[in-house]
C-alpha cells in the first residue's frame, strides 16, 4: 500500500522506475576545515550517490561567498555566511532568501534537512510553494539538551536552563511534524521524538570506512613525531575542541593520571577552547595538532594511538568514536547520549558524566587490563555492524520510500481540502 501511494508522486514514480532523482542536502553544520559528523556524512553520501546510483545530488552549505561548483551529477552550492563567533571554522546562513532561490531554481525531488536551526523552515516554506517536494529531516543533534539546556544553565541557572529546554522541545515538535519523514541516529532519540508526537521516524545508523580506518595504519614513529615522551598509553581525541564536546574535561582527566603511567595525549581538532586548553596543558605531554584535513593522516594518527578518550555526554551517534574503534582502539568515555550504544562491554569503559577522576581511573584500568584486546574487540564489532554502504542502502531503500509515501498521502489530503467531493442532491432528504 505504501508503494502504491509513493508512486502517485513524481519523485515516487521516478524512484520506483529507477529514474534519476535530484536530491538536496541542506545544512548549516558544514566546515571544510572543522570536521564534524555531518561534514563526513556529506562527503560519504556524495561518493555513494555518484558511485552507486543514477541520481543527482545538490548540497547547499554555508561558505565565505556565494559559489556554485558543478562536477558531473554533483552540485555544491555555497551560500555566503558570516563565521560563528567563537567557532571560526563554522558559518551560519541567515540569508534564507538565497537558499529559497537555489531550491526554486533546481527544484529537488527530495530535500534532506540536516540541522535544526533556520534552514528546516526554509525547506518547509519551499515545500509550501512546491507541494510535491518530499521533505526528510535528520535529527542528528540532541539540541534541546546539548545546546539549549547546557548553555542556558551555565549563563542563567538551572531553572532558566530547564525552561529554555522546554521551549526548544516545543520548537522541535512543531518543526519535525512538518516533515514527511524524520530519521534519528539511535532508538533513544527516536523515543524522545515519539514522546513529542513526532512519529513518522526511522533509525539510520551511520558508518565508517573500515578499509581506511584500520589497525594496519599504525605507525610506531608517530609518538616521536609529535615530540611526546613516555612509554605508557598514547591517548587520542578527534573532534571539536569546544564546550559542547567537553574538551576541557580531557585536560582535567589527564592531570589526574598517575605519573608512573607514562601517558601522553594528542587532541586532533580545532575549536574555541583550543588556545585556552593549550595554555592549561603547558608543560604536560599533550599535543594539539589542529584539524586534520587528510583522512588518511587521521586514520594513521588513530591507529598509532592506544586509547580513545571522549567526555562528550550528548552524542547522538558518534562517528569519531567508531572511526577510532575501526582503527583498533578501546574507548574510555562517559555513560551519556549514544556512547553506551557505541561502547558495549569488552570494548572500553564508561563512567559518570563530568567525573574526570573516574575517567582517569578507567584509562589506567584499560591500559593495565589489556588495551590491545579491547581494541581488537571494538574493531571486530565495527567491521560487522557499521559501514557506509549499509547506511545509504537504508536511506535510499527504506527512509526515502517512506517519505515518498507520506508525500503522496499529504497531496491527496490537500486535494480533498481544496476540491471536496460534491454532494449528490438526490441523497438529500427534506423534512416536512
Amino acid at each position: 500500500m505504501l508503494l502504491d501511494a509513493r508512486e502517485r508522486t513524481a519523485a515516487g514514480r521516478a524512484a520506483a522506475s529507477g529514474a534519476p532523482l535530484l536530491i538536496c542536502d541542506l545544512t548549516q553544520s558544514y566546515s571544510p576545515t572543522g570536521g564534524g559528523g555531518i561534514s563526513t556524512y556529506l562527503r560519504e553520501k556524495r561518493d555513494y550517490v555518484l558511485r552507486e546510483t543514477p541520481h543527482h545530488l545538490l548540497q547547499i552549505v554555508p561558505g565565505p561567498e556565494d559559489r556554485i561548483t558543478v562536477d558531473g551529477r554533483h552540485i555544491f552550492a555555497e551560500v555566503g555566511a558570516d563565521p560563528v563567533r567563537g567557532s571560526p571554522n563554522y558559518r551560519f546562513i541567515l540569508r534564507t532568501g538565497k537558499v529559497r532561490e537555489l531550491l526554486a531554481e533546481y527544484r529537488p525531488d527530495v530535500v534532506e534537512s540536516l540541522c535544526p536551526w533556520v534552514l528546516p523552515w526554509t525547506a518547509i516554506r519551499h515545500r509550501r510553494a512546491f507541494p510535491e517536494t518530499t521533505l526528510v529531516a535528520g535529527y542528528r543533534t540532541d539540541f534541546p539538551n546539548a545546546h539549549v539546556y547546557r548553555v542556558g544553565r551555565e549563563k542563567f541557572g538551572e531553572v532558566a536552563g530547564r525552561f529554555l529546554r522546554l521551549l526548544s522541545w516545543g520548537y522541535a515538535e512543531i518543526t519535525y511534524r512538518e516533515f514527511d519523514h524524520v530519521y534519528t541516529l539511535s532508538e533513544d532519540a527516536r523515543a524522545q521524538l515519539a514522546r513529542k508526537k513526532v512519529t513518522r521516524t526511522s533509525v539510520l545508523p551511520l558508518g565508517v570506512d573500515t578499509d581506511l580506518f584500520h589497525p594496519d595504519r599504525r605507525d610506531p614513529g608517530y609518538r616521536t613525531e609529535l615530540g611526546l615522551p613516555g612509554a605508557g598509553p598514547l591517548l587520542a581525541y578527534a573532534g571539536r575542541i569546544d564546550n559542547e564536546k567537553r574538551a576541557d574535561r580531557l585536560i582535567a582527566m589527564f592531570k589526574a593520571l598517575p605519573a608512573d603511567l607514562g601517558a601522553a595525549m594528542v587532541l586532533i581538532g580545532d575549536g574555541k577552547l583550543r588556545a585556552r586548553l593549550a595554555e592549561e596543558a603547558r608543560g604536560l605531554p599533550i599535543a594539539f595538532t589542529g584539524f586534520e584535513t587528510d583522512r588518511a593522516e587521521l586514520a594513521r594518527a588513530l591507529a598509532s594511538s592506544d586509547i580513545y578518550v571522549s567526555a562528550m555526554a550528548d552524542e547522538t551517534f558518534g562517528i569519531s568514536v567508531i572511526e577510532a574503534q575501526a582503527a583498533g582502539l578501546p574507548v574510555v568515555g562517559v555513560a551519556g547520549g549514544a556512547m553506551a550504544d557505541r561502547v558495549p562491554a569488552g570494548t572500553g569503559l564508561l563512567g559518570p558524566v563530568d567525573d574526570t577522576d573516574a575517567m582517569a581511573a578507567h584509562v589506567v584500568r584499560v591500559w593495565r587490563d589489556g588495551a590491545a584486546a579491547m581494541g581488537a574487540a571494538a574493531r571486530a564489532m565495527v567491521a560487522e555492524h557499521y559501514g557506509w554502504r549499509a547506511t545509504f542502502a537504508r536511506l535510499f531503500d527504506d527512509i526515502y520510500p517512506a517519505a515518498f509515501a507520506r508525500t503522496a498521502i499529504r497531496l491527496e489530503e490537500d486535494a480533498a481540502l481544496l476540491f471536496p467531493p460534491k454532494r449528490d442532491p438526490r441523497s438529500v432528504t427534506c423534512r416536512r
